[in-house]
């Protein structure tokens, strides 16, 4: 099981081999996290290789890539694609800002499971313990009535409650201050909430907490009641 700083460094790890097919020198890891020494990103390195998801190339003392190892542990790379409003509706991006590891585990997925996963903006679903900056992961699959979508509503994206009453479809907030949206025109259903990481006041330096999922003890989960 990896920690939280380990997760994100073995993110930052993935997505800078992917953009520039290198990895990252010691002191471009130190600086994107803000490390004392280049001796706190040596520990996390060797931590991560202990573990299996990082493997040291051969002749190469500094030099780490991406493990095969990670996939037969059951980890997944799951897209991260920009910001999506719990407030009122917005355009959202199509191209994946980076890449998560997590256990979907941890969210009670299996690993064939496809995820996606968005970054909140708003306070529209707090009543449904979703926060700004929280990131949510979704899987793309049909709703059930009661559920937590990011959906698209007339060509912009939201996350809300998808409901059906009178035969009428429409998406509720879990904030009073926010109205029921309805369709005018098309309502697509993007993906079904899952889990989701939530930033801490201890890792306010950039560090989150694990996944919760369905059980979570603070987790939305796709059968999160309404009100």
């Amino acid at each position: 099981m990896l920690t939280d700083r380990q997760r994100q460094v073995l993110d930052f790890v993935h997505g800078h081999h992917d953009r520039h097919g290198v990895f990252p020198t010691l002191r471009e890891i130190q600086a994107h996290f803000g490390f004392a020494s280049p001796f706190a990103v040596t520990r996390h390195l060797q931590a991560l290789e202990r573990k299996g998801v990082l493997q040291r190339q051969r002749g190469k003392a500094r030099a780490f890539l991406p493990s095969p190892a990670a996939v037969r542990q059951g980890l997944l790379r799951v897209p991260l694609y920009g910001v999506i409003p719990a407030g009122l509706p917005a355009a959202n991006a199509s191209q994946p800002d980076e890449e998560l590891t997590i256990d979907p585990a941890a969210l009670g997925l299996r690993t064939t499971d496809r995820l996606f996963a968005l970054r909140v903006r708003g306070d529209s679903m707090t009543g449904a313990g979703i926060l700004e900056d929280d990131i949510v992961f979704l899987t793309p699959r049909e709703p059930r009535p009661g559920q937590i979508v990011a959906a698209l509503i007339d060509g912009e994206s939201t996350l809300k409650r998808f409901l059906v009453e009178g035969g009428r479809v429409f998406l509720r907030a879990e904030n009073p201050r926010y109205p029921d949206l309805l369709p005018a025109e098309e309502l697509v259903i993007q993906g079904v909430i899952a889990g989701l990481l939530r930033r801490t006041l201890q890792e306010s330096g950039g560090g989150r907490s694990g996944p919760r999922g369905r059980s979570g003890p603070r987790g939305p989960g796709p059968a999160a009641p309404a009100g």
